[in-house]
């Protein structure tokens, strides 16, 4: 077994998925009265969104789990977490104002992202913010140092006689 699947957030990552595969059966199920000829179209893509954001969840968890990645990289990752479970709220509510009546279930999903949410937040605390190298675009970058700062790592000599064998 691999290190992030005993992870609490993965854990949850996959419970979120698998509520999300039931509210898109529920959804698929479901006859609806649409208002307008793009009312089916939307909806379509409403569960194309809930399950591409629900599978992108735990795919990034397990990318940004091992502790010895660089910080922007885990950072870079988590904000694509965050991005998607924030998502997952939005295509619901897409899917509500189309007229699904089961709202218990997307209510679940609601409960079930804030309950992620937290987990997310403990999760991101772990991470090593000294384990990095300079992120030239500015994003994911540590307290305190800026994309244009020099890097430490210039100052070290490098020699390639170092390296070569006689």
């Amino acid at each position: 077994m691999k290190q992030w699947e005993d992870l609490p957030i993965f854990k949850k990552a996959v419970e979120i998925e698998k509520l999300v595969e039931h509210i898109v059966e529920s959804v698929e199920k479901t006859d609806f009265e649409f208002k307008s000829k793009y009312g089916s179209e939307m909806i379509k893509h409403n569960l194309e969104y809930l399950k591409q954001n629900a599978m992108t969840i735990p795919a990034k968890i397990a990318g940004a789990s091992s502790e010895d990645m660089l910080y922007d990289i885990r950072m870079e990752n988590a904000a694509i977490i965050r991005k998607a479970a924030r998502e997952l709220i939005t295509d619901v509510r897409g899917i509500q104002m189309h007229g699904f009546k089961d709202v218990e279930y997307l209510d679940l999903l609601r409960e079930e992202v804030e309950s992620f949410r937290i987990l997310f937040a403990e999760w991101v605390k772990t991470f090593d913010c000294w384990n990095y190298i300079i992120d030239r675009w500015g994003l994911f970058n540590p307290p305190g140092i800026n994309y244009d700062d020099v890097d430490p790592d210039d100052d070290i000599p490098f020699n390639l006689d170092d390296f070569e064998e006689d």
